[in-house]
């Protein structure tokens, strides 16, 4: 079995073209292979149209050695080791991304914390951008704190101060785009150029964008990590993340650090995660369209100091998106006059919008990230100002509604902001 292979060439239990009656997925386009694609269960092409959701704790196996090939490659022998209902959503996620293989957890977090402790060990350097989600940026903390690893935080990830920072032991840079909660485009092909120059991994969190509107398997990198809570999910009602990998021997690692930690998704959370996906680039066009309108109205109100939304000419790195993303997504950071009053208010006031954290999902949501989820019990002062995090910011995830309602819920709420 080659290092890098295609997603035709990998072992029965990520088979990924089982059901198109000899096409490829080369020959059809993305939404039609997310519908139209089956998984293979033992060899044996799938015959419901929805895969089922399987429930056994474990399963009838033919040889003793079976056992061992589904450790090492995944497959229905004892479901913490695979289940036909997971691995039947693996599959539809790496016909979005295009890998090795795809792995689902139980949590954005699961997928995170599986990568950073099966690729990074006492000794390693890894080089993290910041602004980030918190969550990352603890996981990594934790490593520093407890199992020797050393950590360069680079704002940005800007590509002089990304090559300023590499050392010898630099094992891996973490990137995150658009990142959370600046909004920021990474250059992921040029870092990853570089990075493959010098055999250090690239993992990129993509959780703001999606695997439809961004892949960053494609572009190079190492580790394409989503949170599919967000728009994966896209309906706020499942906790589950995945990893897909550009190689099989990385895909055998982190199948192995699942085994080990047993932190894989429920086949019932597998199966809801699994359907959303079939609607995902309906969705993310609908919400992308949406979003540039909202965008485009707060750039422009007098009480928004500044907007970052990657649809915008007025984005830092707007060409960047272009080129790297098929769609701009629905995230949206707005800087509010006012400081930390201003952005309260917004939120307090908001109607149809409302106040949460996370993202992604089918309704309208807004944080302010100064006290939610960039707040004191997540990140010190210190933190919160390498990362950039403004006590006015506002997230905004625009979901499906009338973009011309959310335009008015904004703009009566930017009314109760005293400036």
């Amino acid at each position: 079995m080659s290092e890098r292979q295609s997603y035709r060439e990998l072992p029965a239990c990520t088979n990924y073209d089982a059901k198109l009656e000899g096409l490829s997925l080369d020959d059809v386009g993305e939404s039609t292979g997310l519908v139209s694609s089956h998984h293979a269960f033992n060899g044996t092409p799938s015959t419901p149209l929805v895969p089922p959701i399987y429930h056994a704790s474990t399963y009838i196996i033919d040889k003793p050695e079976d056992l061992m090939k589904c450790i090492k490659d995944g497959g229905a022998c004892y479901s913490r080791l695979g289940n036909p209902t997971t691995e039947a959503l693996d599959a539809a996620i790496n016909v979005l991304e295009r890998g090795a293989g795809s792995l689902t957890f139980a949590s954005g977090m699961a997928a995170i914390t599986s990568v950073v402790l099966g690729f990074l060990g006492k000794g390693d350097h890894v080089i993290l951008q910041v602004p980030c989600y918190p969550g990352t940026l603890t996981a990594v903390k934790h490593l520093v704190d407890n199992y020797g690893v050393e950590m360069t935080t680079v704002r940005d990830a800007l590509f002089d101060d990304v090559v300023k920072a590499v050392k010898p032991s630099t094992k891996m840079i973490w990137i995150e785009t658009p990142c959370n909660p600046e909004i920021v485009v990474v250059d992921v092909k040029q870092i990853t150029q570089f990075a493959k120059s010098k055999s250090i991994l690239v993992a990129v969190d993509g959780t703001f964008a999606g695997p439809y509107a961004q892949k960053v398997i494609g572009l190079g990198a190492d580790f394409s990590v989503h949170s599919c809570t967000k728009y994966m999910g896209g309906h706020s009602d499942l906790i589950a993340g995945c990893v897909t990998t550009s190689t099989v021997a990385q895909w055998r690692v982190l199948k192995q650090m699942q085994t080990f930690l047993g932190n894989m998704l429920s086949p019932h959370d597998a199966s809801l995660l699994h359907r959303s996906l079939k609607t995902l680039p309906l969705r993310m066009e609908r919400i992308s369209d949406t979003a540039l309108k909202v965008a485009a109205f707060l750039d422009e109100h007098p009480k928004v100091e500044r907007v970052h939304f990657p649809g915008l000419p007025s984005h830092p790195q707007h060409k960047r998106a272009v080129q790297q993303m098929k769609v701009p997504s629905g995230m949206i950071m707005a800087d509010v006059r006012g400081g930390g009053d201003g952005g309260k208010a917004v939120a307090e006031n908001i109607k149809i919008i409302k106040m949460a954290v996370s993202l992604g999902g089918v309704e309208s949501i807004l944080e302010h990230p100064y006290s939610m989820t960039h707040g004191p019990y997540l990140m010190t002062d210190e933190d919160r100002k390498e990362a950039g995090v403004t006590p006015g910011m506002l997230r905004i995830s625009i979901g499906l509604e009338e973009p011309d309602d959310l335009i008015k819920d904004l703009d009566q709420a930017l009314e109760k902001v005293v400036v």
